[in-house]
């Protein structure tokens, strides 16, 4: 029964962003059950969860909003603090004011007790983004560590993780997803809808992928 829902079932890490709603229709196209998991730690762009709770309700998901509001207590950033700028480019050393400690870490962590719970093994989660917690190497070492923590075989599987923003769009469209995750995600740290500001890093990096997708259509 386990292996038959390992093939079945998957949870998907949904911020109602980009990336996360490319995994959420790369995963509706290979498992009969998605069920896709937000977190809510009073992030600034609060937005992504209307966001992530339409394209839910619109294709008929199950979906799950956590809180984690003690990661805003813990770890203060650009993202939780309206006193606190994003920062429009990436510093010479160390990693952009945008970085939440630790959340990939418990967000996935999360996840797999989510699923472990409803008898999934499956566990979807973006892309590197240049954070330390989205490389190749701490997902596979958090993978090992869930799977020992609680007995129990777990798969974190990250289907964007060697793809760049221009791939990711390339994928989307496959997918069949182009205009919504165009239209109806929020990537923006100030929080607008589609385009976004166009001043952040995860505007700029959202813009200058699709504008090379677009281009190399023509």
């Amino acid at each position: 029964m386990q292996e038959l829902k390992n093939k079945e079932a998957a949870v998907v890490v949904f911020s109602g962003g980009q990336d996360s709603t490319t995994c959420l229709f790369w995963a509706l196209k290979r498992y009969k059950k998605v069920i896709a998991l937000s977190f809510d730690y009073h992030q600034k762009h609060v937005k992504e969860l209307e966001c992530a709770k339409k394209i839910c309700r619109d294709h008929e998901v199950e979906h799950h909003i956590m809180d984690m509001s003690l990661l805003n207590q813990l770890a203060p950033n650009s993202l939780t603090r309206v006193d606190i700028k994003v920062d429009e480019n990436a510093p010479e050393e160390g990693t952009p004011n945008s970085f939440v400690d630790g959340r990939n870490l418990l967000f996935l962590s999360y996840a797999a007790v989510f699923a472990k719970q409803r008898g999934i093994t499956g566990v979807s989660q973006s892309d590197f983004s240049g954070y330390p917690d989205c490389r190749d190497i701490f997902i596979k070492s958090l993978n090992t560590t869930l799977c020992l923590a609680m007995n129990y075989q777990f798969d974190i599987i990250t289907p964007l993780m060697w793809l760049d923003k221009k791939e990711t769009w390339a994928l989307a469209d496959e997918l069949g997803a182009f205009d919504i995750i165009k239209n109806e995600t929020l990537t923006c740290y100030n929080g607008v809808i589609g385009d976004g500001c166009g001043h952040c890093p995860s505007c700029k990096l959202r813009k200058k992928g699709l504008d090379a997708y677009l281009a190399s259509k023509n």
